[in-house]
């Protein structure tokens, strides 16, 4: 096989990669494979892009798109501008018309042009938690019961879309409002939280992440490392609502306990580094 064709193949390998169609493992192989014999990797220079379109598509652009998407930039404007005037149903159905414009569209992109799907699908997301939370207070909605539903809704929702797009970020961002709101509920529902009340009501749930972690690495190591992140995430969360309340808990108490409970995890993960790093990092 001449450099040219070999070339070729390399940037499809690099396709299959960025397109997520074949595992790190495999697209490594392959690219040993083809650079072997005397030929080096070359270095693939890819044209700047912006929101998909390189810059010749933006030069050679006519003036009917320019119209359209300054027609679509004033349609955008004016509608944020005077959201506050439409009626309820009227806002309920803008909102929903840009999120779904764009999860639609951060999916389509989502093989070709990862990086850029994961900035729509993001933007599309924090908009879903700030556009709720908004209206609910715009409203007179503002029942702390009301709003911690809300962000129980848009978690599932980030979940719901980190699985579907393979995106470990969302996936991770949703558990963790989850926790969030199991905090709450824990803050409103005992009427004295004590150091044991508050160790006994988070550590067992990062054990059962870290566990969970073990449990499914072998069917999807991404969802393995979310379940492994979120495990050492909420170990720290008594600390962390501790540290809100200094005051009741003692500052210096806060601080022994905090370097207690990071001495646990970093002899942990330092004896059992040759058995995690197998299931969270493949390797």
């Amino acid at each position: 096989m001449d450099d040219k064709k070999k070339i070729m193949m390399i940037h499809e390998i690099e396709h299959w990669r960025r397109s997520r169609l074949l595992p790190e493992q495999y697209c490594d192989f392959l690219l040993n494979l083809y650079v072997t014999e005397g030929l080096e990797k070359p270095k693939l220079e890819s044209p700047g892009r912006l929101l998909g379109m390189s810059s010749s598509q933006i030069v050679n652009s006519s003036w009917k798109i320019w119209s359209l998407l300054l027609l679509a930039a004033i349609v955008i404007s004016f509608t944020a501008l005077n959201f506050n005037a439409f009626e309820i149903p009227m806002q309920i159905g803008v909102s929903l018309a840009f999120l779904v414009t764009c999860y639609a569209f951060g999916g389509a992109k989502r093989q070709k042009e990862p990086m850029a799907a994961q900035i729509i699908l993001g933007m599309a997301s924090l908009f879903l938690l700030f556009i709720g939370v908004y209206m609910l207070k715009l409203h007179g909605y503002e029942e702390p019961v009301l709003m911690v539903g809300y962000v129980f809704l848009t978690s599932v929702i980030w979940m719901v879309t980190g699985v579907a797009a393979r995106l470990a970020l969302f996936q991770l961002c949703g558990w963790v409002s989850l926790v969030f709101c199991y905090g709450w509920l824990l803050h409103h529902q005992l009427d004295t939280i004590s150091w044991v009340t508050l160790e006994v009501s988070w550590v067992p749930l990062a054990i059962l992440f870290c566990w969970l972690s073990w449990l499914i690495h072998d069917r999807s190591r991404q969802l393995g490392f979310v379940f492994f992140a979120l495990g050492n995430i909420v170990w720290y969360m008594p600390e962390l609502y501790a540290m809100l309340y200094a005051e009741q808990y003692g500052e210096e108490t806060v601080q022994w306990v905090l370097l207690a409970k990071l001495c646990v995890q970093a002899a942990y993960l330092f004896m059992y580094r040759t058995k995690w790093t197998k299931w969270v990092m493949g390797s």
